[in-house]
């Protein structure tokens, strides 16, 4: 979503409504209060239906979108930008349910998993814009790209769910750590371990296990993980006071016209997913606490060195800034979600995997929020 934003400004032909920071406005307070919603109560949700809820929700969203496109018919009224702002309010939603739902069930399944995932995340933003400026480039002239990218998307989106539905959890890999969570005494996994074909006895010495397996509650898990919570929610606070508003509405053309915001926005992608396989060479990924808190701390520079570059600077800056956004954003998120739930069992690093992801969504909500400064003083705004 954040990714395509110079697509939603064709969509709805309101510049001045700047899209590109309303429309994740509106997408973060039903992402944040959902996430709200289910990290409390994660113990008694079953992540499989959360997950699958969370895809199909995501497939419905793009699907309406392309059907948005094929009404507007090229004339973007302020009905069509209300309805692109439902549909972005229910990507929140889904957004909740799936990345909570999946960093909390791979928190106990292999934290190595949570790299992977998180990977895949950044290769998404990077392939749709890579997808964005082919359809830019081969039909900047028409209004061909406008239908044939949400229909790319959709059919993706369709895809995952078939993926997650039926593949993933067949994999022998993950069947083994969710019964393993489950003996530690997860109740979120068992619609899980029946479509992986295992059945799981419901005479499983349930009072021994609430006994013996009781997890650290919430307020515990958050306490005794303040830092990484403050880490992530202190990376996306300033990711989002820049990326995407500012790199749309603030950096200038450059010379570069109507290519200048895609453009930031691929380097920023392509940095973000390349930074995220770092954390795999052992001599590069940051374990210490103190560390991660100084590294996260210190990229709050970037923010006069944006607003410098943008009175001062040429393209090239702003590309070099626009990359070591990325670079940072992806680094230190990995580190972060890798390193947190060591040492916690099953059940704990589900809920404590929510927590963070809870911070990280409460981060994003801020920044959005706080990037609408940039627009003090501004004659458009």
């Amino acid at each position: 979503m954040l990714t395509i934003g110079d697509y939603y400004y064709q969509l709805s032909r309101a510049e001045y409504y700047h899209p590109a920071r309303v429309l994740t406005l509106v997408y973060q307070p039903f992402a944040l209060g959902s996430i709200a919603i289910l990290a409390s109560n994660e113990s008694k949700k079953d992540t499989r239906r959360r997950n699958l809820t969370g895809y199909i929700l995501f497939f419905l969203g793009t699907f309406a979108l392309l059907l948005l496109d094929l009404g507007t018919t090229g004339k973007g009224v302020i009905g069509h930008y209300i309805g692109i702002c439902i549909i972005v309010a229910a990507f929140g939603v889904a957004d909740s349910h799936v990345q909570g739902g999946m960093v909390g069930g791979l928190s106990f399944v292999c934290l190595e998993f949570i790299q992977s995932f998180l990977a895949g995340l950044a290769a998404s933003g990077a392939l749709t814009s890579g997808l964005r400026l082919m359809t830019k480039a081969a039909f900047e002239r028409s209004s061909m790209a406008l239908e044939l990218f949400p229909l790319i998307s959709t059919f993706l989106e369709f895809l995952c769910i078939l993926l997650y539905a039926f593949i993933f959890p067949r994999l022998p890999i993950v069947k083994y750590y969710r019964s393993k969570a489950a003996s530690e005494g997860s109740k979120t996994v068992s619609v899980d371990l029946a479509a992986g074909g295992i059945q799981t006895e419901q005479s499983l010495r349930d009072e021994d296990a609430d006994q013996n397996q009781q997890r650290l509650s919430n307020n515990e898990l958050l306490l005794q993980n303040i830092d990484f919570a403050l880490d992530l929610f202190s990376i996306y606070v300033l990711t989002l006071s820049i990326f995407p508003g500012f790199i749309f509405e603030n950096t200038g053309s450059h010379k570069l016209g109507s290519w200048c915001a895609p453009v930031l926005i691929a380097v920023y992608d392509v940095w973000d997913f390349i930074s995220r396989y770092i954390p795999l060479i052992r001599v590069f990924k940051v374990k210490s606490r103190k560390g991660l808190m100084l590294m996260t701390v210190s990229r709050f520079f970037l923010i006069p060195a944006f607003s410098f570059t943008t009175k001062y600077g040429d393209k090239a800056w702003m590309i070099v800034l626009t990359s070591f956004l990325g670079l940072t954003n992806g680094f230190l998120t990995v580190c972060v979600l890798t390193a947190a739930p060591r040492g916690y069992n099953g059940p704990a690093q589900n809920a404590l995997g929510n927590l963070l992801v809870l911070c990280l969504l409460g981060g994003i909500f801020s920044g959005v929020a706080l990037d609408w400064l940039w627009l003090i003083g501004n004659k458009q705004f």
